[in-house]
């Protein structure tokens, strides 16, 4: 799955840890998410998007071997 996660917390000025503490998982799971080694829950999903202010599909988007 892909995301722009890493770009979205660039614009906002935040660090992953920051990311992290708002949405309530650790800095590692977001430091997964943008390497593309984790793929979050659908819960966690909306939790990023909401944080950011835009439609999950903005953030996140499937890749064909997905």
């Amino acid at each position: 799955m892909k995301n722009t996660v890493h770009v979205e917390r660039a614009i906002k000025r935040i660090t992953q840890a920051d990311l992290a503490q708002a949405v309530g998982v650790s800095r590692q799971t977001i430091n997964a998410l943008e390497a593309a080694k984790y793929v979050p829950s659908v819960a966690l999903a909306l939790k990023i998007a909401r944080y950011f202010d835009k439609p999950v599909e903005a953030i996140f988007a499937l890749e064909e071997d997905d």
